[in-house]
């Protein structure tokens, strides 16, 4: 079974870059059968998708988001990572990454979460 864990800080001053890790055990992430998501959810909203990452390293990320994000990997590690940058306040929220089986409706996993607060 596939298990995920996010690291990274928890605080970020503003204008600054958000780098957050998913650990990944338990499967490879080189493997077709997963996809590699990363999602927030801001307080008092709802989850928010913010992009993916496939077995093959293709990405692709939310429009609203696209200019700032940057997903990507180490297969050697076995991790996947995500970059926004020039964050704000309206960026605080609980980052999760997220596992997909391919032909999925629904994430089949998802890591712990970790929250990320943006303040001076």
């Amino acid at each position: 079974q596939v298990q995920l864990q996010e690291s990274g800080p928890g605080l970020v001053k503003p204008s600054q870059t958000l780098s957050l890790t998913c650990t990944v055990s338990g499967g490879s992430i080189s493997s077709n059968y997963y996809t590699w998501s990363w999602i927030r959810q801001p307080p008092g909203k709802e989850l928010e998708w913010i992009g993916v990452i496939s077995s093959d390293g293709s990405t692709h990320y939310s429009p609203s988001l696209k200019s700032r994000t940057s997903i990507s990997r180490d297969t050697s590690k076995n991790q996947f990572s995500l970059q926004l940058t020039s964050v704000t306040p309206d960026d605080t929220a609980v980052y999760f990454c997220a596992a997909k089986s391919l032909g999925s409706s629904s994430y089949d996993v998802f890591g712990q979460g970790t929250q990320v607060t943006v303040s001076p």
